[in-house]
């Protein structure tokens, strides 16, 4: 079955929050971000590079994260990522949406037939 292009935007979306969500943490690259959610996830969600750096960048788009060149921990160069301060408004905005949209979900599936 094919995604609606809403199917993909709520994907889309989705994405975007977890890794938000991640980066409110701490700064982080991305293999670190991948990582991060798959671990928080309890292993449910694993995202792809060609996934994540064109979400990545969307939302440096969008000045909601910022980027810069550092040493990783092995030291080896990795762009780096950061919540910006709309950044983090946004997220609590997502946040919100995201608890809207799963209860009206819920309303929903707990509706008798």
């Amino acid at each position: 079955m094919a995604a609606s292009a809403s199917q993909a935007d709520v994907l889309q979306g989705t994405l975007d929050l977890l890794i938000l969500k991640t980066l409110s943490l701490e700064p982080m690259h991305g293999w670190g971000i991948s990582q991060r959610i798959q671990q928080l996830s309890q292993e449910a969600f694993q995202v792809g590079q060609g996934s994540l750096y064109p979400a990545l960048h969307r939302l440096e788009q969008k000045d909601w994260i910022e980027s810069e060149w550092r040493a990783s921990e092995n030291n080896r160069r990795a762009k780096y990522y950061r919540l910006t301060t709309v950044g983090r408004r946004a997220l609590g905005e997502e946040v919100k949406s995201w608890r809207h949209f799963v209860g009206s979900v819920e309303l929903i599936l707990q509706t008798a037939n």
